[in-house]
């Protein structure tokens, strides 16, 4: 019975940990949106919009190698490369973190026909990162813990969405990157 408990209550901390590290995650990110603009951002601030693109795309590759592997059973590469997605989702999350300190904000010429379009993408783009931000934990932790029925359950709405949400980021930088006014 003791086991039973002490399972019970690893499941409950990683639970509380994964809500807490998002609920942080999305304050702090609703909170860069109220900072005041920076007179100067840093020289080697400027290239992390970019870096931030590439970071995206990578993980959109490795999430469809993913699925490969994990199709043909591999289930050890398919580990690897998830792990490595969100590794990369990370550092991305940090760059992210990081410029928007500085208060940089770019609006899409309102002059421009495709802004529909662009503000379409970008809202969807938000919206469903906030979301897929617990799904992923919630999906890497059972994947890690080999609960393999909750692990599927959860991939089929979490993969489709990390993999909108890394194709979108990409499309939304080379959409407004012509704009930047550093």
């Amino acid at each position: 019975m003791a086991i039973v408990d002490n399972l019970r209550s690893k499941e409950t901390f990683y639970k509380r940990f994964i809500w807490i590290a998002s609920f942080a995650v999305f304050g702090v990110v609703v909170l860069l949106s109220q900072l005041p603009k920076s007179d100067a951002v840093p020289s080697w601030a400027k290239f992390l919009p970019m870096l931030n693109a590439v970071l995206n795309a990578t993980t959109t590759v490795l999430l469809l190698l993913s699925i490969y592997y994990i199709k043909k059973k591999e289930v050890e590469i398919h580990k690897r490369l998830n792990l490595t997605a969100c590794l990369l989702s990370t550092v991305f999350l940090l760059s992210y973190v990081l410029f928007h300190s500085f208060g940089v904000e770019t609006k899409y010429p309102l002059d421009n026909p495709l802004r529909p379009v662009y503000l379409f993408i970008l809202v969807t783009h938000v919206v469903l990162a906030a979301v897929v931000f617990p799904l992923v934990l919630f999906t890497v932790y059972r994947g890690l813990t080999n609960q393999v029925a909750s692990h599927r359950k959860i991939v089929r709405w979490s993969y489709p969405i990390w993999l909108y949400v890394t194709v979108t980021g990409v499309i939304v930088y080379l959409m407004i990157s012509p704009y930047y006014k550093f």
